[in-house]
């Protein structure tokens, strides 16, 4: 299925021209650096990684479905963010500065989920594994809290996108080490030693928190209540949206959740459906997880020219379109059984497809915001895109064992045609523009 790592790699060559040697040479880069790997590592780990370790153990894809809602943590984070900005942690704070403090309590705490894990048998104690991926999720999620207020208050305005651009490179190698790393390890020694090694692979975070400067963080203000910050975060920002597309917005957000459930919800199936499809992991590893990133990779810079090029709903059009019948691919997959070639083919299409659609959607929803509330409205919608398809996808497991792999990839395809008809509605609201838009801002969203 579509590579986070790709696409997120994908983002890094699109914003910064500096090579692997500029990163280096500058400490602050390098640090950043250093802390996206820390950062890149636990998500997948929880997430596609342990998919496959489940279902090797024989775990219920019903089951594996459900368990994917640990992964919410990293999207409900801005419900702990406040406390995280406002909190100094006894001794720790003392000696690191708030937000280095934070960061290695939550580096330590990913560190010893993952050796927690490692020691599980799931096939016997899943509970046990649960607790412990769930553990890691949310020092994971608190991590990149304090991670990105570290780059905000360590740099100026101007290097930010040079900061942003080293964390997504470390993020990115991160997920290759996670995703194939893993895979590759499992293969040959076990799950055990799989997750051990990503564990003492936290170390390097761990050295880049302890190497990098104190910082003073910036004040957040002074409290106001839960009303006025819910104002602030929902109130005030969405009623701009109404305000400037009025009854059209319906429109609009429908298609913003629509358009990548079907990657979301097949996405969660597809470790599951590569064990059940007797692959190895090591070619589970290499086609999806090494060569699907730079599949990826192609994809996004695709979508990107095709918005510059032919405009933005043309882009969303196609990339809807597309990224929906690539999951027919997988249903052909799934009826042919263990077929490399066509693995390979199904990875090619279904990668390129999503990378293509995530610009899109990108450049769509970067499009959609004001400047006095960009910041917020883009994570609004990014929240609106992205919870729907994870809380429908949790039970993706119970499609596959009511109906089987193949039905569901065709249901999930399905979902095109409500995609394909808002792109088209959207075409005729007044106002809307239909030439090119701004390039993205964040990396691309994707399947892991």
């Amino acid at each position: 299925m579509t590579t986070t790592a790709g696409t997120e790699g994908a983002g890094w060559l699109a914003r910064t021209r500096a090579t692997l040697r500029d990163v280096l040479a500058d400490r602050q880069m390098a640090l950043m650096l250093v802390l996206g790997f820390g950062a890149g590592l636990p998500l997948l780990l929880v997430f596609a990684t342990l998919s496959a370790w489940l279902r090797s153990a024989g775990i219920d894809r019903s089951s594996i479905g459900l368990l994917s809602y640990v992964s919410l943590a990293y999207t409900l984070k801005f419900l702990w963010a406040p406390v995280i900005d406002r909190i100094d942690l006894p001794v720790l704070s003392r000696w690191l500065g708030r937000r280095r403090a934070w960061m290695l309590l939550a580096q330590l705490a990913v560190a010893a989920g993952l050796i927690a894990m490692s020691r599980s048998d799931p096939a016997n104690a899943l509970g046990y594994t649960v607790v412990c991926a769930l553990v890691v999720a949310f020092a994971s999620a608190t991590q990149d809290i304090v991670v990105d207020g570290w780059r905000i208050d360590s740099a100026p305005t101007e290097r930010q996108g040079m900061m942003l651009a080293s964390y997504q490179l470390g993020y990115s190698l991160a997920r290759i080490c996670a995703g194939a790393g893993a895979l590759f390890v499992a293969d040959a020694f076990g799950w055990a030693p799989a997750y051990g090694s990503m564990a003492l692979l936290m170390g390097i975070a761990v050295a880049g928190t302890l190497a990098a400067p104190m910082v003073q963080a910036r004040d957040p203000g002074p409290r106001r209540g839960w009303r006025h910050a819910l104002r602030e975060a929902v109130v005030e920002p969405f009623a701009d949206l109404v305000a400037r597309k009025g009854s059209g917005l319906v429109l609009i957000l429908a298609l913003i959740t629509v358009y990548r459930l079907p990657d979301i919800v097949s996405g969660i199936m597809a470790n599951p459906l590569y064990i059940d499809m007797t692959f190895s992991l090591s070619e589970i590893a290499t086609v999806s997880k090494v060569y699907g990133v730079w599949v990826g990779i192609a994809g996004a810079f695709a979508g990107g020219i095709a918005v510059s090029r032919l405009g933005l709903y043309p882009a969303l059009l196609i990339g809807g379109i597309a990224a929906s019948a690539s999951n027919l691919m997988f249903a052909w997959l799934a009826l042919a059984g263990h077929d490399l070639p066509l693995l390979v083919a199904s990875i090619s299409i279904d990668n390129f497809a999503g990378a293509f659609a995530g610009t899109a959607l990108i450049a769509y929803m970067s499009g959609l915001t004001s400047p006095a509330f960009a910041a917020t409205q883009y994570a609004l919608l990014s929240s609106l895109y992205a919870l729907p398809g994870k809380f429908v996808g949790g039970l993706s497991g119970f499609a596959v064992e009511s109906f089987g792999y193949p039905a569901f990839f065709v249901m999930t395809a399905a979902i095109g045609i409500p995609v394909t008809l808002l792109c088209l509605a959207l075409r005729l609201l007044p106002g809307e523009t239909r030439g090119p838009a701004p390039a993205p801002s964040e990396e691309v969203p994707a399947r892991a």
